[in-house]
């Protein structure tokens, strides 16, 4: 075997992308010929080289991987008998350590300049989110996957708390100096750029997204107030409160969000919207990043956008099999427009994701307007709404009827513009996918006709409405069944002789559901088809309560008693079904 070969930083870059037989080679790890050989016995077996090298005996699968590290321009870095520098076990949060499965094994502070050994060259993302979660100069190397994990289990096994750090930059004198962040008040710029860059800050923020999402929450809350600053979370539709930290660290927190968010730090006064893309685990996280001017500070909202939670397929949305089958004869039609609607936060984006999913084919061209656009998908042509440079709902509409588009989605109609040109582009013959804010699915027309479309172009374009929400399901690990009260069945118009032989079940709490009883959440729906029955009505102005009974008599499965259905299977509790449900008007 050749002798191993001492290489620069410039030589990494030389041979990135390179043939590997090649720079197998060049490291020294094989010669020319036993590459040519490889080669040669490469053309009778379809084997990749580095195992063919191996099964010649001409070098160990250490040498492969190093020389796959090179080929993404990476150093490869023998771990064995490392001793961590001091330094090094406080630079990355040990959650950060164990979610991106990395170490750090240099750090220079006062240049924030830090070297991570990689297991795989795959992990690029982990540079990349690190260098933005922490504000430091990161540069890789590759190395022995079993070492990295010895390395963390030695130095990174016990993890700091959200509590830990707060106690901990309570101490700080600086603080005084940001004061609370009041709006209007002065504030010492230097001071909140040094607290910003503080890695217990940075430290802070990473624990409190790091658990966030590792509880599945959807919503991250910064909030000043006048005596505090609060950090609260939202998991399955109810808001959670962390340890909070001195209110005069509110400041240095919204500001490290904004850092992160690549917004500008130094406007207080004014709202700003940013977003922040992670790689956590091998999932891609997006967080959606909304800053608020308030009477006390800066309030910041982080909507978690986990793409690789999100349930893109028509089966997985929680559909009833017959509310599946209508819903896909709805989308299946070759115009019309199909509403989707529910309050914000009720998973109307989920369902019509996934109806695109659905309808998502070489055949079919599908252009969306959403603001904003929440998860990239193949094949769709996305627009995000800009009412800033004026690319409202309406404009982008007009523009796709010269797209020659098939299907067309629009986030939402929120006025009389949007709502005409969706009704054209379905007389025109397209399939419109939309949103509305209405309670249920009849006052969907109502609301449409309130807009002022006029019950004609209704009757002539609206081929279905699909209301939902979302309701707490019962944790599986606390899971029990009860009889309960009278009054409870009351509240959902139930007399104790129509629940015989029925079963109701509830969670008594436990670690699992932070002891509220419910772990996730399931979608519950109602489905109206208009028929020509329900035109007529349409046309003549009828009241909800009027096109409610016709949906009803034509099969419509109001929400009260889809939950009603997902009681009795003990999916969820009367609570929760009473909480998010009207009771049915006659």
């Amino acid at each position: 075997m050749p002798p191993p070969v001492q290489l620069t930083e410039a030589d990494y870059l030389d041979m990135k992308g390179r043939k590997l037989g090649r720079i197998m080679s060049r490291l020294g790890k094989v010669t020319r010929e036993q590459v040519h050989e490889a080669l040669a016995v490469q053309k009778t077996r379809p084997v990749k080289i580095g195992q063919l090298l191996v099964e010649l005996g001409y070098c160990t699968q250490r040498d492969v991987d190093e020389g796959i590290a090179a080929q993404a321009g990476l150093p490869y870095l023998d771990l064995t008998n490392f001793n961590m520098p001091e330094e090094c076990k406080t630079a990355i949060p040990a959650e950060s350590v164990q979610a991106y499965q990395v170490v750090p094994i240099s750090f220079n502070p006062a240049s924030k300049k830090i070297k991570i050994a990689i297991k795989s060259p795959d992990n690029f993302r982990a540079k990349d989110d690190l260098q933005m979660l922490l504000g430091f100069r990161v540069e890789s190397v590759v190395a022995d996957p079993g070492a990295i994990d010895a390395l963390i289990k030695k130095h990174f096994a016990k993890s700091e708390s959200v509590k830990d750090v707060v106690a901990d930059l309570a101490k700080d004198e600086r603080l005084a100096k940001l004061g609370g962040g009041k709006s209007g008040a002065s504030i010492d710029l230097d001071a909140l750029t040094e607290m910003t860059d503080d890695n217990r800050v940075v430290k802070l923020l990473n624990l409190v997204l790091l658990q966030a999402i590792r509880d599945r929450a959807s919503d991250i809350h910064f909030e000043p107030f006048e005596d505090e600053f609060k950090m609260r979370y939202r998991i399955d539709g109810v808001l959670y409160e962390m340890e909070p930290p001195k209110k005069e660290l509110g400041p240095a927190i919204t500001s490290r969000v904004k850092v992160m968010a690549k917004l500008d730090i130094a406007e207080r006064r004014l709202p700003q919207d940013g977003r922040i893309e992670l790689m956590l685990n091998g999932a891609p996280i997006d967080l959606r990043v909304s800053v608020l001017p308030t009477m006390y500070g800066e309030s910041v909202v982080m909507r978690v956008l986990d793409r690789s939670n999100v349930k893109l397929s028509l089966d997985r949305i929680g559909m009833r099999e017959d509310d599946l089958d209508m819903f896909k004869r709805l989308i299946a039609k070759p115009n019309g427009v199909v509403v989707v609607t529910g309050p914000t936060g009720s998973g109307k984006t989920t369902t019509l994701y996934a109806a695109l999913q659905s309808l998502n084919d070489i055949e079919t061209k599908i252009l969306t307007a959403e603001d904003p656009v929440e998860y990239d998908i193949d094949g769709l042509c996305q627009v995000q709404v800009n009412p800033e440079v004026d690319l409202t709902f309406g404009k982008a509409l007009r523009s796709f009827l010269r797209q020659d588009p098939d299907v067309i989605l629009v986030g939402e109609i929120r006025d009389l513009e949007t709502a005409e040109i969706a009704v054209q582009a379905s007389l025109t013959g397209h399939l419109v996918l939309t949103t509305l804010h209405t309670n249920d699915a009849p006052s969907s027309v109502i609301r449409l006709v309130d807009l002022g479309v006029e019950p004609f172009l209704l009757t002539a374009t609206m081929e279905g409405v699909v209301a939902q929400r979302l309701v707490r399901t019962i944790c599986p690990k606390c899971k029990e069944s009860y009889v309960p009260k009278e009054e409870e069945l009351m509240e959902l118009s139930l007399l104790p002789e129509d629940v015989k032989g029925k079963s109701f079940f509830r969670g008594k709490g436990c670690d699992n559901c932070y002891n509220s009883g419910y772990r996730g959440r399931m979608a519950i729906f109602e489905i109206m088809s208009v028929n020509e029955e329900m035109r007529d009505q349409i046309m003549a102005k009828a009241s909800t309560n009027v096109l409610r009974a016709l949906s009803k008599k034509n099969g419509m499965r109001p929400l009260r008693q889809c939950g009603l259905l997902s009681i009795y299977e003990g999916q969820t509790t009367i609570d929760e079904v009473v909480r998010e449900t009207l009771a049915d008007e006659d």
